[in-house]
């Protein structure tokens, strides 16, 4: 079973939890990071209110009935429909979207290599 790592975002007063791919979570917190920093900077009037990611943990239970555990590739598939659909014209919106693409093409063949069972 291939080692997981959990990162905890928070958006407003909720957390969600994003399953990754123990060498991927890294990415994802950095990337968010980075996403928080430079949305501020977006001028179009869609621009998606991002989480921030507080944490990262090796093990992680869920203890609320209503929490949910999202998988890595979910997360980064909704964060680049998001940010796609923004229609911005000021900000070079593509050097971020080509950000979360690259870390979305990682976790599809992570993911790909792992139903084959090549890890």
């Amino acid at each position: 079973m291939p080692k997981m790592r959990y990162v905890i975002l928070q958006q407003h007063q909720e957390l969600q939890f994003v399953e990754m791919p123990e060498e991927y979570a890294y990415q994802l917190s950095a990337l968010n990071l980075r996403l928080n920093k430079e949305i501020a900077k977006l001028t179009a009037d869609n621009v998606p209110d991002l989480p921030l990611a507080v944490a990262e943990c090796d093990a992680l239970e869920l203890l609320r009935e209503g929490d949910v555990l999202e998988s890595g590739l979910g997360y980064i598939n909704r964060l680049e429909s998001a940010f796609a659909s923004i229609q911005e014209k000021e900000y070079p919106l593509i050097s971020l979207l080509t950000e979360i693409r690259a870390l979305q093409a990682q976790l599809e063949q992570w993911y790909e290599e792992e139903e084959e069972g090549v890890h």
